[in-house]
């Protein structure tokens, strides 16, 4: 897997707070991750840029950015590590029926019989085609940006001193984040030359941008400058073409839809999985309540309460990607002006900074 992931203060809170075996996950996962101390924004070939540091907002760090290969590494190793957990791998599920009292799935597994699970719930994270949308009759809204994220690694010339640049384009938005360092006898440093990538294009511009590695190298120097020194060398690239998928539902009966099957985002400012994980945290507390009074963990009015506090805080991401995307793609020189004024403004009028800093790290949902 050649992505990585920002982690926001919040998503890194969860991790803190999810015990086992005597300790925190967050204990597991944070010798790979790289805190970012400080968030440049500024526009390609414009004059506005905007700085957030933490400072000045007071707090430990922005989030933390980790490759997504050794996060799934140590999730697995925990789920496995579970004995409340039965990992079943590699199934796919055939039909899914629905009681009063319970749910149960029937699945397969490569070409063994079709097998059976029933539970009091049902919490379906199965991406952004999710057969379990479908076969519960849930629509869904797809809209297609006609843009490819390039993603994967890169060497530069310069420490990346905890420092995440966004840089505004034609396309949105792009960003070279920090990352840990590793020494060559594989150990770890913090003094850091590798940095993640997030490049978006247009379809069909994709294929050269994977295949050639100076091309690639070439035009992300030309979008950054020399913010991030000079991109020396790049790693194993992925592409991801860039849809919003919005269930119309996400609750039914005792399913409940949730990660990229229930919304699928734009990954401008790597909100997205942040957001599906203040959702499963939300669900999480609210089952936890339901066990400890001894009631129904899929009873449906509490699900519809999960499911209408949770709308506010995916409708207020979903507006802010579209916007930040569709913002900076109009090229309009009066939109332009306007646009790195406001960037200019964001650097300077005072209590705007810590309530983006505040929403940019998950903080209020």
């Amino acid at each position: 897997d050649s992505r990585n992931i920002a982690l926001s203060r919040r998503t890194v809170q969860i991790y803190g707070e999810i015990k086992f075996q005597n300790h925190s996950l967050w204990d597991d996962l944070q010798s790979h991750a790289c805190r970012i101390d400080e968030v440049k924004i500024s526009e390609q070939g414009s004059f506005g840029k905007a700085t957030l540091n933490k400072h000045a907002e007071n707090v430990e760090s922005f989030g933390q950015v980790m490759e997504n290969a050794w996060l799934g590494k140590k999730l697995l190793l925990a789920v496995q590590a579970n004995s409340l957990i039965t990992l079943i791998d590699g199934a796919m599920v055939e039909s899914l029926r629905q009681t009063e009292k319970a749910v149960t799935v029937s699945f397969t597994q490569g070409n063994t019989i079709e097998q059976t699970l029933t539970a009091d719930l049902l919490v379906a994270c199965d991406g952004q085609n999710s057969p379990c949308r479908k076969l519960l009759d849930v629509e869904a809204s797809f809209h297609d940006y006609n843009q490819v994220a390039i993603v994967g690694v890169v060497m530069t010339d310069k420490p990346h001193a905890h420092v995440a640049i966004e840089r505004f384009n034609n396309m949105g938005a792009v960003a070279v984040l920090p990352l840990v360092d590793f020494q060559g006898d594989g150990s770890l440093a913090q003094e850091g030359y590798r940095r993640s990538v997030v490049w978006v294009c247009k379809k069909s511009e994709e294929q050269r941008l994977l295949a050639d590695e100076v091309h690639f190298l070439a035009t992300i120097q030309q979008a950054f400058g020399t913010q991030a020194g000079t991109f020396i060398k790049a790693g194993k690239r992925g592409a991801y073409p860039l849809v919003k998928v919005l269930a119309k539902r996400q609750v039914v009966g005792r399913c409940v839809l949730m990660g990229n099957a229930s919304h699928t985002l734009h990954p401008v400012a790597g909100q997205g999985f942040n957001l599906c994980m203040r959702d499963a945290d939300a669900l999480a507390k609210m089952i936890e309540r339901q066990v400890l009074k001894g009631e129904d963990i899929a009873d449906n009015a509490m699900l519809k309460i999960y499911e209408k506090r949770r709308k506010a805080d995916q409708k207020r991401v979903e507006l802010f990607c579209d916007t930040v995307v569709y913002g900076f793609m109009l090229q309009n020189p009066l939109l332009k002006v306007a646009r790195n004024v406001g960037l200019l403004a964001f650097d300077n009028v005072p209590f705007v900074k810590p309530m983006v800093a505040t929403f940019a790290m998950g903080l209020k949902s």
